[in-house]
């Protein structure tokens, strides 16, 4: 199945707990659509970036995004940690999100993530957005949760490797973390691409919940 042809338009609305989840659970993605063609619209959200981080997000986002149709960034100021009692204000967030943007596709974390934040924004994205395509994706970490996901987008090696690239230039506050490395993230790539046969052996996996075949 295809969501778009070279040469469409496919409005996305991604959304990330903390500054570097989007890029890590779907970047590749981004950059083989756009490499192919396709006229993405992205709507970027990250709910909590303080700082440095901040900066770092929106810098990282500029750069995954600069042949994109089009684009916009927000940056959120909720508390790193503490989502499941900011569940109310961070509902309320994407109420108003849901006022601006109608996308086709919108892609959040997993619903079994281990984290805390991660689990809150899936649990509130699928409770906000319940008439659109939601595409839940992963984040490696210490905790062990990687599960079986079924659906998956492949990649090339060259998409794979600037999406490494751009990953450890511009998100110098996680180079410290033991998994924030090159081997973790073309580790599960090849992983995921083994699991769906991928032409070039790289992909990225997602969970869908519900899809309508029209």
């Amino acid at each position: 199945m295809s969501l778009a042809a070279p040469g469409d338009r496919l409005s996305l609305l991604c959304l990330g707990a903390h500054s570097d989840d989007i890029e890590i659970g779907l970047g590749g993605t981004i950059l083989r659509w756009i490499g192919e063609g396709k006229q993405l619209d992205v709507y970027w959200c990250v709910a909590s970036a303080g700082n440095e981080r901040a900066a770092e997000a929106r810098a990282s986002a500029e750069a995954f995004l600069e042949k994109a149709a089009s684009y916009s960034i927000e940056i959120g100021a909720f508390q790193d940690s503490y989502f499941p009692v900011q569940s109310r204000e961070i509902k309320a967030w994407l109420l108003a999100l849901r006022d601006k943007v109608d996308p086709d596709v919108i892609f959040t974390h997993s619903r079994e993530d281990a984290h805390q934040d991660h689990r809150e924004l899936s649990k509130l994205t699928s409770n906000v957005f319940r008439n659109h395509l939601i595409m839940e994706y992963e984040i490696p970490k210490w905790d062990g949760d990687l599960g079986t996901r079924n659906t998956y987008v492949p990649l090339s090696e060259e998409a794979l490797a600037a999406k490494v690239a751009l990953l450890l230039k511009h998100f110098g506050t996680q180079r410290s973390k033991d998994w924030f490395d090159k081997d973790t993230f073309q580790g599960l790539a090849r992983l995921r691409g083994m699991e769906c046969r991928a032409p070039a052996r790289f992909a990225e996996a997602f969970t869908v919940r519900k899809f309508l075949l029209a």
